[in-house]
């Protein structure tokens, strides 16, 4: 299992220089990755008066101050974006990274605030297609090979965009979603990593391994090649008493988590304060037996 740190873009994580701190406190600790979040406005009414900073600077931040954590979003919504105009900032953090990139990406939300403040489209179902989509073409933009596409959303002429990613033939790709629903747990076994959030365990919460052990074999199910890596996140808080920490991180390991996504509970205010995070960062990640 390998470890991670999870910031929002707002807050105290809004400074890049901040960020620059975490990031290297994170590497230095002994963890292994730090992933961002990729709001505008997250929810309006709670974030006024919350700097925001753009989630592709402070990771290119973060990997100029870095050499071998895993950096990456958790998650872009994709439908959000140009799709052209992130193939480049996903290849540009990639090459500046030495290939260091897991690119996360789900529906985003919450919608209204994200998508319908700024006139675009809030229906989930033309969202969810455009996500599709997206992918799809985004895989064939970082190949670096000349791309034709006609689709229900997007469009593309006889293009060609260098350089082509570090990692080949792409980044992995991890997907977000609520379990248990099915759709975008389906979504995710077609791709290289599943990044979860349940019902019964929002963020800050590690989920009961009944209901993980219950995801990763619908997940199994749906993949058609078992033989190649794939990854399960699992979040929360882990306590720093190392005993404790292994007696919740453990279990769910075995159950088929192979990454811990340190987060802060969101229903508070330290998931977006640098002190708090910070501290956490140094006590190093949870070890297992």
């Amino acid at each position: 299992m390998r470890f991670s740190i999870n910031i929002p873009n707002f807050g105290d994580f809004a400074d890049a220089h901040t960020v620059v701190r975490v990031a290297k406190a994170a590497e230095d600790a002994g963890w292994d990755g730090l992933f961002f979040w990729d709001h505008v406005v997250h929810s309006k009414e709670r974030r006024r008066g919350q700097p925001f900073g753009d989630p592709w600077m402070l990771m290119t931040a973060a990997a100029l101050a870095t050499s071998r954590i895993k950096l990456g979003p958790l998650v872009t919504p994709v439908a959000r974006r140009r799709p052209e105009q992130l193939a480049r900032q996903v290849a540009t953090l990639d090459g500046l990274s030495g290939g260091r990139v897991i690119f996360g990406a789900g529906l985003g939300g919450p919608i209204d605030d994200e998508f319908g403040s700024f006139g675009d489209e809030t229906d989930p179902k033309v969202l969810a297609s455009k996500l599709d989509e997206g992918l799809d073409l985004l895989t064939a933009y970082w190949s670096g090979e000349r791309v034709d596409h006609a689709g229900e959303h997007y469009r593309a002429d006889d293009v060609e965009l260098l350089p082509a990613t570090v990692q080949r033939p792409r980044p992995p790709v991890w997907i977000a979603g609520y379990w248990p629903r099915k759709a975008p747990m389906r979504r995710a076994a077609r791709w290289d990593g599943a990044v979860p959030l349940f019902k019964t365990a929002n963020h800050g919460e590690a989920p009961p391994v009944d209901e993980l052990r219950d995801l990763v074999t619908f997940i199994n199910d749906q993949r058609k090649d078992e033989s190649t890596p794939y990854d399960v996140i699992m979040g929360g808080i882990s306590p720093a008493d190392p005993a404790r920490s292994r007696a919740l991180v453990e279990p769910l390991a075995e159950a088929g988590a192979t990454w811990w996504d340190e987060r802060q509970l969101i229903t508070g205010t330290d998931f977006y304060r640098l002190d708090p995070v910070l501290r956490r960062i140094e006590q190093g990640p949870p070890r297992l037996g």
